[in-house]
Parts: structure tokens; C-alpha cells; sequence
């Protein structure tokens, strides 16, 4: 199982990219753990300087709109 950190405050982009994580994840068969992060001291501390970000597994692969249903395919299968 893959863990999913989305960080973001709560937007309607953030709320996208939740959606877009699990739709994908489905779409491929696999579970994934999503924990949603929206505390601003958590965020910086992860990095993030644009929202929303995503972290799989700990390491942080994307920050700053939405991202690409592809790219976000590749994130969970590696």
C-alpha cells in the first residue's frame, strides 16, 4: 500500500487533487493511504512552497497546481 500526503489548505485545486489521487490509484488497482495536510507549519515543513502538493512514500514529487494524470500514474507504480 502506498502512503499519499496531498498538501494544501483546503482549495478547490487541493480537493481536486485528493480526488484525482484516488480515481487514479482505483483506476490502477492499487490502495493507497491518502491523509490530507492542510496545518501551513506542516506544508513548509514538507517543502511545499506551492499548493497542492503530493508526497508518495515520504518523498515529495509534486507542488503547485494540478498535476498531470500521468505523471501522477508514474508516481504510484514506481
Amino acid at each position: 500500500m502506498k502512503n499519499v500526503k496531498v498538501y494544501g489548505p483546503g482549495c478547490k485545486r487541493c480537493e481536486a487533487t485528493e480526488t484525482m489521487v484516488k480515481e487514479v490509484a482505483a483506476k490502477l488497482g492499487m490502495e493507497v493511504a491518502v491523509e490530507k495536510v492542510s496545518n501551513p507549519r506542516e506544508i513548509a515543513m514538507a517543502g511545499v512552497m506551492s499548493t497542492p502538493g503530493i508526497s508518495v512514500d515520504g518523498k515529495l514529487v509534486h507542488a503547485g497546481g494540478l498535476p498531470d494524470a500521468a505523471k501522477l500514474e508514474g508516481w504510484l507504480t514506481a
